[in-house]
């Protein structure tokens, strides 16, 4: 093989490589969801045929549903993830966005996104934030209000209220399907052998059963 063409060979690789890296691009201005097709809920890989564009309206591209917080869990978080199942308008640009609100002590535990890569804007308060990397790094500090953190794709990150005042923070992804693994709920909900569990974190079969209790108390019989 020619020089020229091994580089021509390596370039096009690189170039699929990357390119398959993140959501597609558009071939079009917009892609609006054609409801009488299904929900893109249960299309495969996001994937629905698109209205007629005449068809489209601007509340398509307008979503209000962020105005206020969501409903809080037991850890403190209240998350709003918005994708285009919920807001059409964002269909195929390739990005998302989730709007969090944390209380005083609250935390967002550590979790990852396969998919994406995350912006975290905090619009009120001050958290802890960092995420780790492969080398096991942790890159973490407190980030104020008007500050902003990025969280690269696919590595752990967490996020927790240290204020004296409840935290506001908005999320930016570059897919619309970032996904997203909570690490506790995936190690001791998810059904994974308790023995394993046991070896790998040194913990008693009674912790072990505590803690699936904790993350997921239907799979405990």
């Amino acid at each position: 093989m020619s020089p020229i063409l091994a580089i021509l060979v390596v370039a096009f690789f690189l170039y699929c490589v990357t390119t398959s890296a993140s959501d597609p691009d558009p071939i079009q201005d917009f892609c609006i969801p054609n409801p009488k097709f299904g929900s893109i809920k249960t299309a495969h890989n996001g994937s629905l045929p698109c209205k007629n564009s005449s068809e489209a309206t601007t509340d398509d591209f307008v979503f209000s549903g962020i105005k206020g917080a969501g409903n809080f869990s037991d850890t403190g978080l209240a998350a709003i993830s918005v994708n285009p199942a919920i807001f059409p308008g964002i269909n195929t640009l390739g990005m998302s966005f989730v709007r969090a609100d944390l209380k005083v002590g609250g935390y967002n535990p550590p979790h990852f996104h396969p998919r994406a890569t995350e912006i975290a804007y905090v619009v009120q308060g001050s958290v802890y934030a960092g995420f780790v990397d492969s080398t096991n790094q942790v890159f973490a500090r407190v980030i104020e209000q008007g500050e902003v953190i990025v969280f690269p794709r696919g590595l752990l990150h967490f996020l927790m209220n240290v204020g004296d005042m409840p935290t506001t923070i908005f999320g930016s992804f570059n897919s619309q399907n970032p996904g997203l693994q909570k690490i506790p709920t995936a190690i001791f909900g998810s059904g994974i052998h308790k023995e394993l569990l046991e070896k790998a974190f040194g913990l008693s079969p009674k912790q072990i059963e505590a803690m699936r209790r904790r993350f997921n108390p239907k799979r405990v019989k």
